[in-house]
């Protein structure tokens, strides 16, 4: 799970990235409503945990831009605003929930999981292709219905391959999915290329096809052969 909040106050941004990177996803800190507006613009997410009031815009004017781009993200409002009226409109202009601050961590990841249930049957299940089955609650990757032994690293990077199937992915991408923020200014993404050396290594020792190519200058591509 990719998760984007867009929220000013570090303190409460800080405890929610560490909750869910413990939770094994991947967590990017939005401050702004520019940032917001600029990690959209080259990042895909799974949810979105948006703040009402930042402090160069407005929670509602983000969510009404996100929908009028035909963005489907889903949304959480998580505002200490407590009012029926903003609730009303926040769930009249998209928003997919509404939590009013300060709220527990745990219900805020439940939420999330519901919403990404009810939008994909699949979520927190099974992610499949061919002989490759990964049970998202356990994190187990079986190939030929055989178990193989991946990091967490490893499985999400075959999901996140899946998930994208015959899209080139950069190495850039696919640094900023796996591991967030931090890698965006980053000049070297070697390490990029030991871990697709390691996924594809595993699925083919255990009888799987190598469905990893890579597209030079470009980055890597997960198709049939």
């Amino acid at each position: 799970m990719k998760l984007l909040v867009v929220e000013d106050h570090n303190e409460l941004a800080q405890s929610i990235k560490t909750f869910f990177t413990n939770e094994n996803c991947v967590c990017e800190l939005a401050p702004t409503f520019d940032m917001a507006q600029e990690k959209i613009m080259f990042f895909t997410y799974d949810c979105i945990v948006l703040d009402l009031m930042l402090p160069d815009g407005n929670g509602i004017d983000f969510l009404k831009m996100l929908r009028k781009q035909n963005n489907d993200t889903s949304v959480i409002i998580a505002s200490a605003k407590n009012s029926l009226d903003f609730k009303l409109l926040g769930l009249d202009e998209g928003a997919d929930d509404y939590m009013t601050k300060p709220f527990a961590l745990p219900e805020l990841y439940s939420r999330i999981k519901a919403i990404l249930r009810r939008k994909n049957k699949n979520f927190e299940t099974l992610t499949s292709f061919q002989e490759i089955v990964i049970d998202h609650q356990s994190l187990e990757t079986s190939i030929h219905n055989i178990p193989i032994i991946l990091t967490k690293k490893e499985t999400n990077l075959l999901i996140f391959f899946i998930q994208n199937t015959n899209r080139v992915l950069s190495r850039q991408a696919i640094a900023n999915h796996l591991w967030g923020d931090y890698t965006e200014n980053l000049d070297n993404f070697d390490f990029v290329y030991q871990h697709v050396k390691n996924l594809r290594k595993k699925i083919t020792d255990a009888g799987g096809e190598d469905y990893i190519s890579t597209v030079y200058g470009l980055g890597y591509k997960f198709s049939e052969k």
